[in-house]
């Protein structure tokens, strides 16, 4: 049997990955092995497992990527959401470097690509998740707001700041006030 490499959209937490394996288990499709936004099967996808797992993702607010240019943009938001929200060490990466060697493309055409189907810039995304990763450490109220820029390889508090209140319309400091902070889901973007 060939193994199948399936793309899916909207995969960006570790309970994604577990509610995907579920949803392939109760289609009876073997996973040789599943990450944020891709899993590889053991075989070959029937066409009738196919709508089954179109319909089973879809219900859970997953998505089938089937061409090329969609598995693209699945690959780059699933790097940068792992950058940003699951690695260990602090952001210090060229973005655009980072993208081009993992994906083995040049980073203009990315860059084009993702604009033109999203809607928004790759730079965009990824300001997105970062102030969402912001918003998630203040929450958590373990770290000053100077900690969090150094983490999150922000020049300092101030740049921080000017770049949470541009995305939010309020400061860290409005936003940490609040009784119940407004966080984004992460594939919401």
């Amino acid at each position: 049997m060939q193994r199948k490499t399936v793309h899916i959209k909207n995969m960006v937490c570790p309970r994604c990955i577990e509610t995907v394996e579920g949803i392939f288990n109760d289609i009876n499709i073997d996973i040789s092995s599943i990450e944020l936004g891709e899993v590889i099967t053991q075989q070959e996808i029937s066409k009738d497992q196919k709508e089954k797992l179109n319909k089973k993702l879809s219900e859970r607010g997953f998505e089938l990527l089937e061409d090329t240019k969609s598995k693209l943009i699945g690959k780059i938001k699933t790097l940068i959401i792992n950058s940003i929200h699951y690695s260990k060490e602090p952001i210090y990466i060229n973005l655009s470097n980072y993208l081009s060697d993992q994906l083995h493309h040049d980073y203009s055409y990315l860059s084009r690509l993702f604009s033109s189907v999203e809607g928004i810039t790759i730079e965009k995304f990824v300001l997105s998740q970062k102030i969402e990763k912001v918003k998630e450490l203040m929450f958590y109220d373990e770290l000053t707001l100077s900690e969090i820029a150094f983490q999150m390889d922000y020049s300092s508090v101030a740049y921080l700041s000017s770049q949470f209140k541009k995305e939010t319309g309020m400061t860290p400091t409005q936003f940490k006030n609040q009784k119940k902070p407004n966080r984004n889901h992460l594939d919401s973007f």
